[in-house]
């Protein structure tokens, strides 16, 4: 597993997160290729990580965790059209994943919240982040 976070190209982002999926390091360009050909979506593989298990009573669940998630990125102009599309195989947001109402177990390493992207708050200005990096404007 990573130990930081893999640099995000410009003009990418947007992370998804697939879960259950397996590329693998030699199968990268072919993965970008597959996004491309069946999604029209031009996409930056991240990185894959296994899930943590569940916490129950304070103790890992042996019984869960280990799941292959990717993470991917997608490019600016591309996310329109992929919005709906990805929701057939499972393809999520990472803000979605990652939201306080979603994420009740920490089955990811804490640094994937540096992913996540927000854009201020049209009315009110600049955005502040908060704990786990969940975002409210000021």
């Amino acid at each position: 597993m990573n130990i930081e976070n893999i640099k995000i190209e410009e003009r990418f982002s947007q992370v998804c997160v697939w879960p259950s999926t397996i590329v693998g390091k030699e199968k990268i360009k072919d993965f970008e290729e597959f996004m491309m050909k069946e999604f029209k979506t031009r996409v930056q593989y991240l990185e894959e990580i296994k899930t943590f298990p569940d916490k129950v009573n304070g103790k890992s669940d042996p019984e869960t965790g280990g799941r292959n998630d990717v993470f991917f990125a997608v490019h600016d102009e591309d996310v329109g059209k992929f919005a709906i599309p990805r929701l057939a195989v499972g393809i999520r947001w990472i803000e979605d994943v990652l939201s306080k109402v979603n994420y009740n177990q920490k089955i990811y390493p804490k640094r994937v919240f540096d992913y996540m992207t927000w854009d201020p708050c049209p009315k009110k200005g600049k955005s502040k982040w908060i704990k786990y990096k969940l975002w409210i404007g000021y």
